[in-house]
């Protein structure tokens, strides 16, 4: 069995997020990036959840998941700095204030 290769963040990459039903637009649509670096980074802290949820990233050959690309940020290899977005708040905690 031959060993997996490393994942090459300088590969170019396309994201394709869901699209939010809840609302009348569709939200962010295809997007192609010079890098799955840059691709990665934007579905990460760009993307909104409900947009992130069912999306799917497609680099060469490989597609990953909304998992896969959560792998992918949270990876010791991801050469880009990391800007969390802010966790919303739930309803409870902010009753509970």
């Amino acid at each position: 069995m031959r060993p997996l290769r490393p994942f090459n963040f300088n590969t170019s990459a396309e994201l394709f997020p869901a699209a939010i039903r809840k609302k009348k637009r569709a939200g962010f649509t295809y997007r192609r990036f010079g890098t799955a670096a840059e691709a990665v980074q934007f579905a990460m802290e760009q993307l909104p959840t409900d947009s992130l949820n069912g999306a799917y990233l497609q680099v060469e050959e490989a597609r990953f998941d909304q998992n896969g690309i959560r792998s992918l940020y949270e990876s010791e290899a991801f050469p880009l700095p990391r800007h969390r977005k802010p966790e919303p708040v739930a309803e409870a905690d902010a009753d509970a204030a």
